[in-house]
């Protein structure tokens, strides 16, 4: 999909998603950054992505589809998990995220979320939510949830009540279809199904800051599936490492950003 395409499919509600109509110049000047491969590694081509975060010296990866959805804890290298915990076949598994001794992940359709212990994977409870789960971060002390619209929700991690919301704006526009998420520096970064664009959001205004243009990644993965899209974003605040990937790629990228203007 082009960049304007993708952009398109921000800027349309949900249900005109899959084939919108081209939206006027945004009003304001947005930052775009492309980027370099600094490495690449391996990464299971079974793996439906749909969440991924970087602590404690591992990746952690949660995945959907019905009766493969699954939370892992990876080794870098080889793209191995290290450890797994199945979710219950009619759950479609989403977001997942850490929050002091526990990991939350979301679901899709189900409205439930699952805690798991993060040092084993183990279940420790779970919640109930209104609405799609799609991805889900901790920034500072609030989980952050996506829902396929354009709007980010943000709830108390120890009881999962909402606190407030906020719509992210391209250029004044509200832009739906945000996907997995990732905290980084205090801004909110999110793929756009469909799309090759991660868009970089104010969490206090909703305003899109920036976006990162990954055209050229998903062919280099070697995929042409229209499910196996980018999907994925992780953060090694201390290695100061971004990974990407994507739904059933064989390939996870440690990336940089390039040419920001």
């Amino acid at each position: 999909m082009s960049l304007l395409l993708a952009l398109a499919a921000l800027l349309a509600d949900p249900a005109a998603a899959v084939a919108p109509p081209a939206p006027p110049p945004p009003r304001a000047t947005i930052e775009r950054c492309g980027y370099r491969v600094v490495q690449t590694y391996p990464h299971d081509p079974s793996s439906f992505t749909q969440g991924l975060f970087w602590d404690d010296g591992h990746l952690y990866e949660g995945t959907g589809q019905y009766g493969h959805s699954r939370i892992a804890r990876l080794d870098l290298a080889t793209g191995k998990a290290l450890a797994e915990t199945p979710l219950p076949a009619d759950q479609f598994g989403e977001g997942i995220t850490r929050w002091r001794d526990q990991i939350i992940g979301v679901t899709w359709q189900n409205g439930i979320g699952h805690r798991w212990r993060f040092k084993d994977l183990k279940p420790v409870g779970d919640f109930t939510y209104s609405g799609e789960g799609w991805g889900v971060t901790t920034l500072g002390d609030t989980i952050v949830l996506s829902d396929g619209t354009p709007t980010l929700r943000f709830f108390d991690p120890a009881t999962m009540a909402e606190k407030r919301r906020v719509t992210v704006r391209f250029g004044g526009r509200p832009l739906a279809m945000l996907n997995e998420l990732e905290a980084i520096d205090g801004q909110v970064w999110a793929n756009v199904w469909m799309s090759d664009v991660i868009v970089r959001i104010d969490p206090d205004s909703g305003a899109i800051v920036s976006y990162i243009d990954l055209t050229g990644l998903r062919k280099d993965a070697g995929v042409s599936d229209s499910d196996s899209v980018l999907n994925g974003i992780a953060w090694d605040a201390k290695g100061e490492r971004l990974f990407v990937t994507g739904k059933y790629w064989p390939k996870l990228y440690e990336i940089a950003l390039a040419n920001c203007a």
